[in-house]
């Protein structure tokens, strides 16, 4: 029980940390959506990001994904000290392939846009280039954010990471209310570079408490580096994987009508809320735990901790996903349509969402079992699965674009991650044994019975009696809050009364 309580107090505690975050970042993109709108130079900002992200992103995820397992057996062997001697290492590596990586990027900007939207031409293409160029140096303080986190994990240091994103969203934030009278697309990149830098900055005091000290150099014939780097290569093949969905979704959504690739931005970054608030929560904390309960060679505690985790990702994920699909529009509507960003971008942004939370589910549980194969240093199976994706996304997105447009491109999404992860499932049983799956289909259902009942609640309060209201802006935002609210209290009720245990486990907790 202890393992279980400590599991949720810390997945609380960044889950509200986090939330905290991710409402100043929500924010954030309502206020960008507000000054820049839904068109052709949010289109050229987004894919610019994402040129600039994608590589740092998919090494700096992969390297977090291998370092803590290793910090967790180098702390076990050879105490703080030798984690932190192995860490400095790790720091001094990274960096140097960072600056490769940002000469590079600068060097071969324009193919790289070419590659993310082949349809950007003239005037958008160049300044596609020249956003991607100045956002080259955030790839430097995103590796070090990556690395810099892992060892917090490892230490099972969770509260710096979890406020990560409030200097990032403090600095968005000013410039958008103070700075940003006249919208200048140029300046909001050079304002992600400095975010960026702040994001990484705040958690150096947590590792100086540790009693980390930056040296030069860097030992390549480090066997734990060399053993880092024979596990990161699956990893980071199964990272770029991923990130080949978003360049295939972003390529193709650049040749329909203008708006598309915000929409599917807007949209999955409102999707990705539940994501990067409970469910990220949930595995920072479980990975740890797993790492250890492998090294200790205790099976029986990794299927413990993987159930606990599972059924309190299908507590939270399944009702999201019916509000989602309910509330998309009015959701999209309340917080983002305003000056620049017109009924069009509603219309496309919410239809986007619908189709994205239908994999929400899905892409929660992969990203769960990604981490028990990591935890005990199986990274081929992660990178063969999301080889896997990338085709059937890809499939899925050349059947569904014509007739459906840039939905179709969030729906293909939802399908792979969802038929992925049933693979997952499958895979991890055959490896380790009986794993629960009826125990987890139990608390699906009745997770799934009660989140329709909370639906019809829903309906009917927002749609029906929100309907006889006056059409105010302020009071559609009262009503939409009173149905989450009185939907969300339906919905806890029912699990008591259908015996959820995980749920009794939360709330006894909070």
């Amino acid at each position: 029980m202890s393992k279980k309580v400590g599991l949720v107090h810390s997945a609380a505690m960044i889950s509200i940390l986090t939330l905290i975050s991710k409402g100043l970042g929500f924010l954030r993109e309502i206020m960008i959506a507000n000054r820049f709108g839904s068109g052709m130079e949010t289109d050229t900002y987004f894919v610019a990001m994402t040129g600039t992200v994608i590589i740092m992103g998919t090494l700096g995820a992969a390297l977090n994904t291998t370092l803590i397992p290793i910090f967790t057996e180098i702390g076990q062997k050879y105490g703080r000290r030798g984690k932190l001697k192995y860490f400095n290492n790790v720091v001094n590596l990274v960096l140097a392939i960072t600056l490769i990586i940002v000469a590079l990027g600068f060097i071969f900007s324009p193919i790289i846009i070419k590659i993310l939207a082949k349809d950007f031409e003239g005037d958008q293409f160049l300044l596609a280039v020249k956003l991607h160029r100045i956002g080259m140096p955030i790839a430097i303080f995103l590796g070090l954010t990556y690395v810099f986190s892992g060892l917090l994990h490892s230490s099972q240091i969770f509260g710096p990471p979890a406020i990560s994103g409030f200097p990032y969203n403090f600095v968005f934030l000013a410039y958008l209310i103070f700075f940003s009278r006249e919208p200048n697309i140029v300046a909001l990149m050079i304002v992600s570079v400095i975010a960026a830098f702040f994001q990484f900055f705040i958690l150096v005091p947590a590792t100086r408490h540790m009693g980390y000290r930056y040296r030069l150099g860097f030992n390549l014939r480090d066997r734990y580096l060399q053993k880092a780097m024979g596990l990161v290569l699956p990893v980071l093949v199964g990272s770029m994987v991923q990130q080949i969905n978003v360049i295939i979704d972003k390529t193709l959504a650049s040749g329909l009508v203008v708006g598309s690739i915000s929409a599917l931005n807007y949209a999955s970054k409102i999707n990705d809320v539940v994501i990067a608030v409970f469910i990220m929560a949930i595995t920072t904390v479980v990975f740890p735990m797993l790492s250890e309960a492998f090294a200790r060679d205790s099976l029986g505690d990794v299927k413990r901790i993987l159930g606990q985790g599972i059924n309190i990702i299908l507590i939270i994920t399944v009702p999201a996903t019916i509000g989602l699909i309910l509330l998309g529009e009015p959701i999209v509507y309340l917080f983002f349509q305003r000056n620049a960003f017109d009924e069009v971008a509603t219309y496309m942004t919410s239809q986007a969402l619908i189709f994205y939370s239908l994999g929400l589910v899905g892409s929660s549980l992969r990203l769960m079992l990604n981490k028990v194969y990591y935890s005990f240093q199986d990274t081929r199976t992660p990178m063969v699965n999301g080889m896997v994706a990338v085709v059937v996304n890809l499939v899925f997105n050349l059947i569904l674009i014509k007739p459906m447009g840039h939905r179709g491109l969030a729906l293909a999404t939802s399908i792979s991650a969802t038929a992925t992860t049933i693979a997952l499932f499958i895979s991890l049983r055959r490896k380790i044994g009986p794993i629960g799956l009826t125990r987890y289909l139990i608390c699906f259902i009745k997770t799934l019975a009660a989140s329709l009942i909370m639906g019809l609640v829903v309906f009917l309060i927002y749609y029906k009696l929100g309907a006889l209201l006056p059409a105010i802006k302020l009071v559609q935002i009262i009503v939409l809050l009173a149905s989450v609210a009185l939907g969300a209290l339906v919905y806890f009720a029912l699990c008591i009364v259908f015996r959820v245990k995980e749920l009794g486990l939360i709330v006894r907790k909070f």
